[in-house]
């Protein structure tokens, strides 16, 4: 392991990531991955296997990105990895249906008291961009209201981001997208009623649904209060609007029934992604018998996908599922998250300084703030990036892998030891003592 000060080699990487260059806008596949907000460049991986990742130079880390959330198992899982490979002697895929399909989709809908129904896709966009038209094909409405600061795929109606004003419509966030279709999507902050109060006054009968992350994880960890989510639900069934809940991140993670659960509020549509994949690509959406009813072919809102329900990652999901539904794993989950950030925090108050961390389940988020408190993106300070920046370098040169941006969150797996663990936090320490020397 290197010093916080001395960098470690990434001449290898850096030789990939140029070459990389001449065929991929950017060098990368999906623009999260180019380093843009942080020090050098993109560390390309070779392989992974429980809570380490190594790179193109032979540089070992402990990984709190998993792969964007989805490795709540940790890196070469042994049950995935066989599940799989005993798949791959069968087949790929076959575009026709599989009893895999039924088996992942009976152990996700009997631990699950929030949906009854479920339709596999091959994304967390995908689920989304179903979810909004199935909303919109249910209530013979078209307007969309999302919030500033949350993300939900790259699907043209939710690249919008917030207007000037109160209750405004959006504005397009991504070239290529018609503000024609910016103009039924209406944006608004998060943590505030009378913003809610107002679009209902303003559009009667319009709005087709209301889209919330179940708990905000895309923009920072906005932790919205129970008492907030359920003014939501009231104000959704009052006007006769669904209430989406996007749970691709949050789905799996926070607990088997996700944030649904954490609130006890039962959204009308549930979209799912990343985890029931175990690390294949899979989203799903779900709802009731009756609102799913109107999907195709028993409806008339289409919906379709060739790779759907896949086989390969229907068993990854099956393998991971069934591990994550053993009693007691969200709850050791989440108790070693909660002592790994008191630990710091107690670190954090000694020093004096200016960083919070947040939690829930087994995801946490540092903010270089001294707000106690943070359930908007417009209390995200800009400049409080390159405090993470700083911190984020002096991590890496000391094994340490968070993802490379400080609006990203961290997630913990339960392949991470506690030998892992204290590492990171004598990583940490010792990098928070760089950014406030």
């Amino acid at each position: 392991m290197t010093t916080a000060h001395q960098d470690i080699s990434r001449v290898t990487s850096a030789k990939l990531f140029e070459k990389a260059k001449k065929f991929f806008p950017g060098g990368v596949n999906s623009p999260v991955r180019a380093f843009k907000s942080v020090y050098g460049t993109p560390l390309f991986i070779e392989r992974g296997d429980q809570a380490y990742v190594w790179d193109a130079d032979g540089n070992k880390f402990i990984d709190f990105c998993c792969s964007w959330g989805p490795l709540i198992l940790g890196h070469n899982n042994g049950a995935i990895r066989e599940a799989v490979a005993a798949q791959l002697d069968k087949g790929l895929s076959f575009g026709a249906p599989t009893r895999l399909e039924n088996e992942l989709a009976e152990l996700i809908l009997s631990n699950n008291s929030y949906i009854e129904k479920i339709r596999f896709v091959s994304s967390g966009t995908e689920a989304v961009m179903s979810a909004i038209r199935l909303a919109r094909g249910y209530t013979k409405r078209d307007k969309i209201v999302k919030f500033e600061g949350c993300y939900h795929g790259h699907s043209d109606s939710l690249l919008v981001k917030a207007g000037s004003g109160l209750v405004t419509f959006g504005e397009t966030s991504s070239a290529g997208v018609p503000q024609s279709f910016a103009e039924e999507t209406i944006v608004i902050a998060l943590d505030d009623k009378k913003a809610v109060e107002e679009v209902f006054l303003r559009f009667p009968n319009q709005i087709a649904a209301v889209i919330i992350e179940g708990i905000p994880a895309n923009n920072g960890l906005l932790l919205q209060d129970k008492a907030y989510m359920a003014f939501l639900r009231t104000m959704t069934e009052k006007h006769g609007s669904l209430l989406i809940f996007d749970e691709v991140i949050t789905g799996f993670r926070v607990g088997f029934q996700g944030a649904a659960h954490h609130y006890g509020i039962k959204p009308d549509i549930i979209t799912y992604g990343k985890i029931i994949g175990g690390g294949m690509p899979v989203g799903a959406y779900g709802a009731s018998k009756e609102i799913m009813a109107h999907i195709s072919p028993d409806g008339g809102v289409y919906q379709a996908g060739t790779l759907s329900g896949n086989p390969i990652a229907m068993v990854a999901g099956i393998a991971t599922l069934s591990q994550l539904a053993s009693p007691g794993f969200y709850e050791k989950q989440e108790q070693t998250t909660k002592a790994f950030v008191q630990t710091l925090k107690s670190y954090i108050a000694d020093k004096h300084y200016d960083v919070q961390i947040f939690t829930v389940g087994s995801i946490f988020w540092f903010a270089f703030t001294t707000q106690q408190r943070i359930s908007r993106a417009d209390q995200i300070d800009p400049q409080s990036m390159e405090k993470y920046k700083v911190m984020h370098r002096a991590l890496l040169n000391q094994g340490v892998y968070f993802g490379p941006s400080g609006y990203e969150v961290g997630f913990i797996s339960s392949a991470h030891t506690n030998e892992d663990l204290e590492t990171t936090i004598q990583a940490i320490k010792q990098a928070l003592d760089i950014v406030f020397q």
